[in-house]
């Protein structure tokens, strides 16, 4: 490992302003060198660089256990110099804290791990900077990670997944706590600009009465929504990135009858749902791709009530999705990245035949049919701020036509949606068999909503 260069280190970030707080600590780096050399020293005589290794390891994946071990030893060196009231940089909590990150830990990404960051869903390192996702924005931060450092954190990070070649361009693992990384190195990535993106999921909570405070939806339309959960429609929750879908996705699943069965299906472990709905009986799997296909037929013989698919990003999700609602399993859910609703069905056709085969009239048309209503959000020039930006009802007519039509629009000028009382022959007779005292519920919330639009 290379020894840390205090002057290199100074050289490299000279002239930046946002930086100067790195011009006071001369005597902190020097300590964490020291510090440094005394772990070399200790590992050495013990001849146990593997179990250095091992516990770098799991110490950077957060095993409590191993991170306490590197600290405890970092304040007996400390103490041992009498440097126990030694500054550190204002990103870190703790002196021990600070040269543990600084030596083998996450650097200055340490700090997007702590309480105050909770809610942030991004980091990156791009080159030597090093952002969070502060308010919707990617916010540029002051403290910086040096080339041969963030590269000894990426070898760390690839000893979490033991079959990674060091000859790739592009690696993803996860750490303890679910966080995604990926990582992007060169040439794929441009000379100096290699990068780790850190990605975790913040899901909150919400009630249909909290979403329409934060102005997500209309807070007149909470009684059609929950009439629309009782009866079980098939729904699609789509948008770009970042524009709350899994959290409204979360919402209406919170309104869930909690004695149904359920399966979700994640890509990613994103929705606690067993906190969402405690106690109820919701099988929770992580698959994707060839995994997924391996179970697919598995998951249709099930007798669950319903299926959520947290993200259906490719043609084996949507697949597995249309099959197991064309057998007739209603209350689906699935959220889908998608900035025209209206083209749904192709979309979502074309991933269908792309990885699975088949005609793609006749899976448009299988689409269509499957599913209820669409759900579009979109996210503001205030990336805080979300809205609901339609509500589109789907069916395939009586001529195998497949029909399209808004009964919920967004008019930003205005701040306003406007509703039209249009429930489709497929959805009413659905609703009928239902549970028709809801059905009776969502026709007079519409009416009622579409008179006042």
């Amino acid at each position: 490992m290379k020894r840390f260069d205090f002057d290199e280190y100074i050289n490299a970030t000279h002239g930046q302003s946002e930086y100067s707080e790195v011009d006071t600590l001369e005597d902190f780096y020097e300590l964490c060198a020291e510090v440094r050399d005394e772990f070399f020293l200790d590992w050495e005589s013990r001849e146990s660089s593997r179990s250095a290794l091992e516990l770098q390891k799991r110490a950077i994946i957060g095993y409590e256990k191993e991170k306490a071990f590197f600290k405890e030893r970092i304040l007996q060196i400390v103490s041992s110099r009498g440097r126990d009231g030694s500054s550190f940089p204002s990103w870190y909590p703790s002196l021990e804290d600070a040269i543990y990150h600084e030596n083998w830990g996450l650097a200055g990404l340490a700090e997007w791990f702590t309480p105050a960051f909770s809610q942030s869903s991004s980091a990156k390192v791009i080159g030597g900077d090093i952002f969070f996702l502060e308010e919707g924005r990617m916010a540029l931060k002051p403290q910086r990670i040096r080339e041969d450092r963030k590269q000894q954190l990426i070898k760390a990070f690839l000893l979490l997944t033991p079959d990674a070649r060091m000859d790739r361009d592009y690696y993803e693992t996860y750490m303890l706590d679910g966080t995604r990384v990926t990582i992007f190195t060169e040439p794929m990535a441009k000379d100096g600009r290699s990068a780790i993106i850190f990605r975790r999921y913040v899901v909150p909570a919400l009630s249909f009465e909290e979403q329409a405070q934060r102005g997500t939806i209309p807070a007149g339309a909470i009684p059609l929504f929950r009439s629309m959960v009782r009866i079980g429609f098939n729904v699609v929750f789509m948008g770009a990135v970042r524009t709350a879908k899994t959290t409204f996705l979360s919402t209406w699943q919170r309104y869930e009858d909690p004695a149904l069965e359920g399966v979700m299906v994640e890509t990613d472990p994103e929705i606690p749902m067993h906190e969402l709905l405690p106690g109820a009986p919701i099988l929770q799997l992580i698959a994707d791709g060839e995994e997924l296909r391996r179970i697919s037929k598995n998951l249709m013989r099930s007798d669950a009530d319903y299926f959520i698919l947290a993200e259906a990003r490719d043609g084996v999700a949507l697949d597995t999705a249309v099959k197991i609602a064309a057998k007739g399993t209603k209350r689906m859910k699935l959220t889908f990245h998608s900035r025209q609703p209206e083209n749904f069905p192709l979309e979502a056709a074309m991933e269908i035949v792309k990885a699975t085969g088949g005609d793609l009239r006749l899976t448009m048309e299988m689409v269509a049919a499957n599913f209820d209503y669409l759900f579009h959000f979109i996210q503001l020039s205030d990336k805080r701020q979300k809205r609901l930006k339609a509500i589109y009802q789907m069916s395939l007519g009586s001529a195998r036509q497949i029909e399209i039509r808004p009964i919920c629009e967004y008019d930003p000028s205005s701040e306003s949606w406007s509703f039209y009382d249009d429930i489709g022959h497929a959805q009413s007779a659905y609703a009928l068999e239902s549970d028709p005292e809801a059905f009776e519920d969502m026709k007079k919330e519409l009416k009622k909503l579409a008179d006042n639009s």
